[in-house]
């Protein structure tokens, strides 16, 4: 018996009061007592032909994926310095957008470096040692692939990370101890992420960049609330229904943005797809 139907019943009768006797029944017909065994039988009917539709479409529209998942916000400053939410926002929004089509709570973590803040994500340090380990104890648990998704500033050299570099090759290295020949989808959305590009790419890979090697991307003022690439990010997901669907939105959608913004000149976000990776690939 349930906790709270126990506690129902204590509200509703004392210790040691006897519930009180029930009138007797009216008397009813042959026909009256055959319409009610009738209705109730269409009741029980109808609620197993609902329940049973809603047991197949819970099954069919959210599979649960096993994979793990790191979500990192790399930075917290805004391209003048002063202080923005917008990578952070693009961390907990990306990843709640993650939950929802599919991918299992359980297996993902979030990385900040602002975790002295205020956070119902609890997200933890977002160092590379840390983010190495996490990775490697998640993959240890699952038996799919793996999702790693950055959002910060970038250079030519790397991503930034906290008041370092994550170069594309302690990024491949990264990648190859803990997620190996597992299907990989990574995303770096920061200025000149295409570096990233040529390093990581391989069979088993997806890697969406927010910009070429040489270009920058945009929407890391203090006023953003995400950048732009995490923005179409965020809102792209619920409208498609694979990471090769969303590759290709997004790009429209940062295109356009660029566009109404006068952003120049354009970022050019890449995409890299490993000729085995696109059949092993979730969808949603």
């Amino acid at each position: 018996m349930g906790g709270w139907f126990r506690s129902w019943i204590r509200s509703n009768a004392t210790e040691n009061e006897a519930p009180p006797a029930m009138p007797d029944p009216a008397p009813q017909d042959a026909w009256s007592q055959t319409g009610r065994t009738l209705r109730l039988v269409a009741i029980i009917v109808t609620a197993v032909v609902l329940l049973g539709g809603a047991a197949d479409w819970y099954v069919t529209s959210h599979r649960t994926y096993d994979w793990a998942v790191v979500v990192v916000a790399g930075d917290w400053h805004a391209h003048n310095g002063g202080p923005t939410q917008g990578f952070d926002n693009a961390r907990r929004d990306i990843s709640a957008d993650l939950r929802k089509i599919g991918f299992n709570d359980t297996y993902m973590m979030q990385f900040t470096t602002r975790p002295d803040l205020p956070d119902k994500t609890h997200p933890l340090p977002a160092t590379a040692r840390g983010i190495a380990d996490e990775l490697s104890l998640l993959t240890s648990e699952t038996h799919e692939g793996c999702i790693v998704y950055f959002s910060s500033h970038g250079a030519p050299q790397g991503v930034v990370l906290g008041n370092s570099l994550l170069s594309p090759y302690a990024l491949e290295n990264m990648l190859d101890d803990t997620c190996g020949n597992r299907p990989t989808v990574v995303v770096v959305s920061a200025c000149f992420s295409g570096v990233f590009v040529p390093v990581l790419e391989g069979d088993n890979r997806m890697i969406m960049t927010a910009a070429r090697p040489d270009r920058t991307s945009f929407g890391c003022g203090q006023d953003n609330r995400y950048p732009y690439y995490d923005d179409c990010v965020v809102h792209t997901i619920p409208k498609v229904h694979s990471f090769p669907e969303l590759a290709d939105k997004v790009k429209d959608c940062v295109s356009r943005k660029e566009a109404e913004t006068g952003a120049s000149p354009p970022s050019d976000p890449q995409v890299f797809i490993g000729s085995r990776v696109a059949d092993n690939l979730p969808t949603w």
